[in-house]
Parts: C-alpha cells; sequence; structure tokens
C-alpha cells in the first residue's frame, strides 16, 4: 500500500516544532541579571547618610553568569560545582526529547528470544512497515547534593533520577491501525562525582559515576523484554569542543532464586549483552554552539562471540534551528546494529533518521 509519507511526516514535523518550542519557552531558565555596580554617592553629615538610598549590591559572579552559563559541557551538564549548581527536585533534561521520521532496511515483525518461552510464532507476525516514527522523552532530576564530599564554592557531588522512554510509532501502516510497535522505558538513579583533575595534551578528567538503571519494554509474554544493570560512567573534555564518555556495565541477575538454572528459565532476553554489549564510548565535537556531531560506539568486550565485539554504532548530527533557543535541533541520525530498541536487542538492522530535538533545557 502505498501513503502520503512525505505529507503525514511534514505535518507532523511541523506540529513538533510548535510543541517543542512551547516547551522550551515553558522550562528556559531566566535570564541572568546584568553587571550592575553599586552606586556610590557621598554624603556630607549625619543627616545626608541617612536620607542618602543606594542601589542594590552586584550578584556574585556566580549569579551573573548562572548555572547553565558560559561553563564546560560536563560540568554544565552534571552540575559539578557551586558555580553550575541549579538546585535539587527541579526537571532538567537528559538525553535528547526528539521526534523522528525513521527509515530501516529490515523491521521485526516476529521477535525471537534465546528463551524459547520468548518467541513470538510466525503465525502472529504483524506487517510491520519499514518508515516509522521515533518519539523519545527524556528527563532527570537532582535528588540530593554533598552526599560524601562538600567544598564550599567548589566541587561537590550529587544524586540524580533520570527517565527515559522510547517509542516506534507505525504511524503510516493504517492497515494496523497506526500501532506503537516498541515502546522502552529506563528509570535510572544515578551518582555522579566531580573528579577535577588535568590530563595531558589539554584533557580535563571531570566526573566517575555509578548508576541502578533498569530497563523494560512493559509488555507480557512471550513479547516481554527486560534487564537490569550497575554502569560505571566517566567523562573526560577539552576545551569545551572535545568529550568523551565511556560506560561500562555488569547485568545484574534475573528473577530471585540463586540457581543459574532457575534465572535463565525467568530470562526474557539470555545473552543480551553479547548483543546490546558491555560497554558504551561516546565521543562527541563541538565546533560550535550550533552544531554537534556525536559517535556513539557498544561492543559486548567479547570479539571470539558471533557478534564480533562491535555490537553498534550511532553517528548523529544535531544542528540548531535558532540562536535564540538553541536547544531546539534538526537532528539527523544513522543507526547500524543490534538494540535499536529492546524487543530487538538480537535483532540487527541499520537505520536513517531525522527530526526534531530538545536538547538540554
Amino acid at each position: 500500500m502505498t501513503h502520503p509519507l512525505a505529507r503525514t511526516g511534514a505535518a507532523l514535523l511541523l506540529g513538533a516544532v510548535g510543541f517543542l518550542v512551547d516547551a522550551r519557552a515553558q522550562t528556559t531558565t531566566p535570564a541572568p541579571v546584568g553587571d550592575v555596580g553599586p552606586l556610590q554617592q557621598e554624603t556630607q553629615g549625619d543627616d545626608a547618610a541617612t536620607a542618602a538610598t543606594t542601589e542594590p549590591p552586584a550578584p556574585p559572579p556566580s549569579a551573573t553568569r548562572n548555572c547553565r552559563g558560559n561553563w564546560s559541557s560536563y560540568a554544565r551538564y552534571w552540575e559539578l560545582d557551586a558555580d553550575t549548581d541549579c538546585g535539587n527536585f527541579n526537571i532538567r533534561g537528559y538525553k535528547p526529547i526528539s521526534l523522528s521520521w525513521v527509515h530501516g532496511n529490515r523491521v521485526n515483525t516476529a521477535p525471537q528470544s534465546d528463551n524459547d518461552t520468548r518467541d513470538v510464532a510466525a503465525a502472529d507476525a504483524q506487517a510491520y512497515e519499514r518508515n516509522e516514527m521515533r518519539i523519545q522523552l527524556s528527563v532527570r532530576s537532582k535528588l540530593a547534593t554533598g552526599l560524601l564530599f562538600w567544598e564550599p564554592g567548589g566541587p561537590r557531588d550529587s544524586l540524580w533520577f533520570g527517565y527515559t522512554q522510547q517509542s516506534y510509532w507505525q504511524l503510516f501502516n493504517a492497515e494496523l491501525s497506526r500501532p506503537f510497535r516498541a515502546t522502552d522505558h529506563e528509570p535510572e538513579l544515578i551518582y555522579i562525582a566531580p573528579t577535577p583533575m588535568h590530563l595531558f595534551w589539554g584533557w580535563h578528567w571531570s566526573y566517575t559515576g555509578l548508576a541502578i538503571n533498569h530497563q523494560s519494554n512493559g509488555q507480557t509474554l512471550p513479547q516481554s523484554r527486560s534487564w537490569n544493570r550497575a554502569i560505571l560512567m566517566t567523562g573526560v573534555e577539552k576545551d569545551n569542543r572535545y568529550s568523551l564518555g565511556l560506560r561500562l556495565w555488569q547485568r545484574l541477575g534475573d528473577g530471585d532464586s540463586d540457581s543459574s538454572s532457575d534465572i535463565n528459565a525467568q530470562d526474557d532476553n539470555p545473552g543480551i549483552e553479547d548483543s546490546y554489549g558491555r560497554a558504551e564510548l561516546m565521543t562527541a565535537w563541538h565546533p560550535n554552539p550550533g552544531h554537534n556531531l556525536v559517535l556513539t560506539l557498544r561492543h559486548n568486550l567479547r570479539p571470539d562471540t558471533e557478534r564480533n565485539g562491535l555490537t553498534s554504532w550511532r553517528m548523529e548530527w544535531l544542528r540548531s534551528l535558532d540562536r535564540q533557543a538553541p536547544g531546539l535541533r534538526l537532528h539527523v541520525q544513522i543507526f547500524s546494529g543490534y538494540g535499536d530498541s529492546l524487543i530487538d536487542y538480537n535483532y540487527r538492522r541499520t537505520t536513517f533518521s531525522i527530526g526534531l530535538s530538545l536538547v538540554d533545557f
């Protein structure tokens, strides 16, 4: 069946512009107070001194620049010191909030698992189309600051809660009544500690962190997919233009039993580490505030497995659409590998997507 893809996609993206601009307007931090020095007045006699009026003193430099000011990328993102601290229990962006049109070279019509009870029978395969929409919502909030160390006016650690939801929507598939093909939910608790250390060649070690992460697609058998991880992370950067982020994770066992056979029987996705990976390296280049280029690689750290070590790669380009609202960006992405969604953890495909993202609001 032929669908009016171009007209429908264009209308949806135009509607998304209005939605994302409104969201940014509601969440943009107020502009910082300008640098206005105190009015100096000379007085003569006690009466004149009493009657004299002065302007309030100028705000300290940290308030003038404000917590979203011109600091390094990681310092702003994780609020690593006093000058970048925006307070607790406020909503911030986490991963990009995005709406994109996606074209895949193939689509998973009958998801399979290494656990036979989680397979979808071929007779139940769905006539999914390769063109669909991807919606990602992602927010976080800082729960506490200065848990283990606190230096007045300096670095401090923090505890965060984050939540990410990603959905694939078969918007152009009228035959199946435009269903959501997959939706992944990812809550996590994240501890971040600053590591203010200069390395070499201008690189700076910014932070180290530990996260407890749960990811699930919220489905019942046979399409249920979920796993839990402990994630160790760290990040370095240079000149506020280059950054490297590394994450290593260990899967936490599925089920309540200590028996490995019982755990495997309850496992929605055995062997997910070999397909999805055990490590992730993200490299980013920010040539100017309006452009970002990001490459993300995932690896299973087992080069002798059938997945051959590298499990996926993702290349992204983000371009600001408005200098006054740099968080609203054109988002172009190419992905190839396993784990584009949790239901596809062992299904390899390549996708191209283009859309809009709200970043760092």
